[in-house]
């Protein structure tokens, strides 16, 4: 496998994943991309190892999915399988405990701890439905 560095330097200004807009940053919508940002530091196809955490929704049920990368280096010749999907529990103690035991204990990627927390919170926030409340005409004389 090509050193992710080189691979970078092909694919950061050339890519299928790469939104643009006027008065904006680069965007990229690669899987595996934590923030969305087009930089080596969040590139989910550069790096070896990938760190994304999104929502996923099938039928009424919503679930938050955690995403890494495999760590059997033979896989990494199969762009099918490369990526691993980890249910993440809803529950914020223990999501966020989750979360810190996958990257500080495993010792992978721990320099994007914080924002993977604050990315779990934000999916978390917007499972939430906004309560219609219903005013009655009567009652506002």
């Amino acid at each position: 496998m090509a050193p992710s560095s080189l691979i970078w330097e092909c694919v950061k200004n050339n890519s299928s994943f790469i939104r643009k807009s006027t008065n904006m940053r680069v965007m990229s919508s690669e899987a595996g991309n934590l923030c969305g940002l087009n930089s080596y530091k969040f590139s989910g196809l550069a790096s070896s190892k990938v760190l994304d955490i999104s929502g996923k929704k099938s039928g009424a049920k919503e679930s938050i999915m955690m995403t890494t990368s495999h760590k059997k280096a033979s896989r990494h010749a199969r762009p099918g399988s490369i990526l691993l999907s980890t249910g993440v529990k809803k529950s914020s103690k223990k999501g966020l405990a989750q979360i810190s035991k996958a990257l500080e204990g495993g010792f992978y990627r721990r320099d994007l701890m914080e924002v993977a927390r604050a990315k779990y919170v934000k999916v978390k926030t917007s499972f939430k439905k906004k309560k219609l409340v219903f005013k009655s005409r009567r009652a506002s004389k």
